[in-house]
């Protein structure tokens, strides 16, 4: 079996270079993949309108049901950028949504995946935002509210999302964070620990063989996780 495990790509237009590159390594996963996992913030803004308004995202939705009709199964764990996800992926895809953590059984190994959003329980405003978010009045705001009045709104949520990464990164030590989370989960059972969320690609291998895996993102590492012959890796596209 093999696995495969994105996040954070944020993806905007299909001009963009992360765009661009993440189209070539989907393309690449057809017929030799069982399962893809996005780990949330594939894009910079989705909310499931139906049908889908948001025009820049038909080639990348075109191409994931190219991979579903493959065989691959797409497994979907919602970000602070993605949420309500919609029937084009609950359908259309036939898509597993995840609005939160989950503990995956993956060749009889236990999986801990996440976005990672959640992994910091001391940043209190950042957890009621999305207690918003992912609230049912949110997605009850797709059959009132037009998708260019919720567009001007998360042009203006994710500008000041940037703003707010970059202080948040100063103020937190997000890996140290991160690996007390991971512990806490490996006591309870877990075999390894998956998040997004960070933008800090590492992987720990423990003595007890427990991994954590922090995939990075799809904006300047192009890193990736595979899972594939019982191990997990980190991986850079382009690279061996």
């Amino acid at each position: 079996m093999r696995a495969i495990f994105i996040a954070d790509a944020h993806l905007r237009q299909p001009g963009d270079q992360n765009y661009r590159l993440l189209m070539e390594f989907l393309a690449g996963l057809r017929g030799n993949v069982d399962t893809l996992y996005i780990l949330g913030d594939l894009f910079e803004f989705w909310i499931g309108y139906d049908p889908v308004p948001f025009t820049h995202y038909l080639p990348l939705l075109d191409r994931l049901r190219e991979l579903v009709d493959s065989g691959v199964r797409i497994e979907y764990f919602e970000g602070n950028h993605d949420f309500h996800m919609g029937p084009f992926f609950t359908e259309t895809l036939r898509a597993t949504v995840h609005p939160g953590p989950a503990v995956i059984d993956i060749q009889g190994e236990r999986f801990y995946l996440c976005h990672g959003d959640e992994v910091n329980r001391k940043d209190y405003p950042y957890r009621l935002l999305r207690f918003i978010l992912h609230s049912s009045l949110t997605r009850a705001a797709t059959r009132i509210v037009p998708p260019a009045v919720t567009c001007r709104i998360a042009v203006g949520m994710s500008r000041e999302s940037r703003k707010n990464h970059g202080r948040r990164r100063h103020r937190w030590d997000y890996a140290a964070i991160l690996r007390t989370f991971a512990a806490e989960r490996f006591r309870e059972g877990c075999r390894a620990v998956v998040a997004g969320h960070f933008h800090q690609p590492f992987i720990d291998r423990n003595d007890d063989g427990t991994v954590l895996l922090s995939l990075g993102d799809w904006l300047t590492h192009y890193t990736y996780g595979e899972w594939s012959d019982g191990t997990l890796s980190l991986k850079t596209y382009g690279t061996p």
